[in-house]
């Protein structure tokens, strides 16, 4: 029986029953998320090769419709509950030429899903999710959104990318939180089908049919909150015949003079599993210079550091950091090859800043215009450059700059209106590669429905 139709029964089983019961109607939320999304990007500097999937420019439009249902739950000793999320999109405008997807190749374009070489008009899907708490600890059997420091869903397009599995989350322990989970299937972000789980290449993103994929992603971990101001991480993750990864993180948050440092230390350590150590096929990107040839593709190993500082102070925040990626591979998370979001300081609109030997500093700007009477309306800069990639040819480097403005009705008949502008423009020096710009329009609204 899969999670999906576990959290089916679940839900059925107990609701049909105890759906009448106090707290599980009372304490129900439904909200209608609508999200217009515009997105262009412009591959510069050369053309592209025939088997190229990248045209000089990929662009599309798109509407999006995210409905939410969470409810309450019933009473005792053993509560029940159970969530929904139904998401459709529509196609406003694409053509082949700049869905992304140009050789039909790829499972999907820049948005949309494809239709041999075409966006299709329309895509959609439906998730659940049984729930079930005793005390302070709550299990979740279903569709899922996972956000920690080895696993997070990406939201960087017109809809969601969403998981398949469960996960059981405790806070019995005052400042202690507990989070374990099995992962076994990705929605992609312009999909409406369930895929196996993956990594950088070995996804088979420029083939998808010849990629390999694994149903076992299993995570788990601890936040300790050491004093208010002071909050120590720990979390493991395992792709199941692909890698292992080990985090460590401390949050501190110190008052100085008139506004709050913020400061953020990671470290992850990344190493092969099963057939990533020895089966080519499961091999990810990199830079191997101790194999025949200096592959470009070989078992994982990767240790990642990274700390990034932030001051906020009368609407305005100041930030620096620096990352160091360092070990034969790229820094592994899941990534299916249609979009996907990790938890480093460095994942940008365009790029992860994250190669093998790669170090990135960056520095960051934003202000709230409520301190001086435009409440709503925000905008931010960032810097990044990363220098010291390894590749066959000597070191390389890239640099990208992204800038963002954005304007939430504060209140009114249109309250929770937004717009949002996204640009990003990155360069590099890596062989075979183009530069690009990319500009992002977003028009946004949530609708409480319960």
């Amino acid at each position: 029986m899969n999670k999906s139709t576990l959290a089916l029964a679940v839900a059925v089983g107990v609701l049909a029953q105890q759906a009448s019961a106090a707290g599980f109607i009372e304490d129900s939320k439904a909200t209608l998320g609508l999200r217009n999304f515009y997105i262009n990007t412009d591959n510069r500097d050369g053309q592209p090769s025939a088997s190229s999937n990248t045209r000089s420019k990929n662009a599309e439009w798109g509407q999006g419709f995210d409905l939410r249902f969470i409810s309450g739950y019933t009473q005792g000793t053993v509560q029940f509950g159970v969530d929904a999320i139904g998401l459709y999109g529509v196609r406003l405008d694409s053509s082949r030429e700049n869905h992304g997807n140009y050789n039909g190749t790829a499972s999907g374009g820049t948005v949309f899903p494809s239709d041999g070489k075409e966006a299709v008009n329309e895509f959609a899907s439906l998730g659940l999710t049984g729930k079930v708490k005793i005390s302070q600890t709550e299990l979740k059997i279903g569709t899922l959104q996972p956000n920690n420091p080895v696993i997070k869903y990406n939201d960087g397009r017109l809809l969601p990318q969403t998981f398949t599995g469960g996960e059981i989350k405790s806070n019995e322990i005052k400042d202690l939180t507990l989070t374990a989970g099995e992962i076994n299937e990705a929605k992609g972000r312009n999909s409406s089908n369930d895929e196996g789980l993956s990594i950088a290449g070995a996804n088979g993103s420029s083939n998808y049919d010849a990629g390999k994929f694994s149903n076992k992603f299993y995570y788990g971990g601890a936040d300790y909150k050491l004093t208010k101001d002071l909050t120590a991480s720990y979390y493991y993750g395992e792709l199941k015949d692909f890698y292992s990864q080990n985090f460590l993180g401390l949050v501190h948050n110190w008052s100085i003079g008139p506004g709050v440092l913020k400061s953020d230390l990671r470290y992850y350590r990344s190493r092969d599993n099963g057939a990533n150590g020895n089966d080519k096929n499961y091999f990810t990107s990199g830079y191997y210079p101790d194999t025949p040839k200096s592959l470009t593709k070989g078992k994982v190993d990767n240790d990642l550091y990274s700390y990034l500082a932030l001051y906020s102070v009368e609407g305005h925040t100041f930030g620096g950091g620096y990352q160091v990626s360092s070990g034969d591979s790229d820094f592994p998370y899941l990534n299916q090859g249609d979009g996907s979001s990790n938890s480093t300081i460095t994942d940008m609109q365009i790029q992860k800043f994250s190669r093998a030997g790669e170090r990135t500093w960056q520095a960051r700007y934003a202000y709230d215009f409520a301190k001086v009477g435009v409440p709503g309306l925000t905008a931010g800069v960032i810097y990044l450059r990363g220098n010291g990639i390894d590749t066959a040819t000597g070191d390389k480097t890239e640099w990208e700059r992204d800038l963002s403005l954005a304007y939430v009705i504060p209140e009114g008949p249109l309250k929770n209106l937004g717009f949002t502008w996204k640009n990003a423009m990155w360069r590099t020096d890596l062989a075979n590669t183009r530069d690009q710009d990319e500009n992002r329009l977003i028009v946004s609204y949530s609708i409480p429905l319960l």
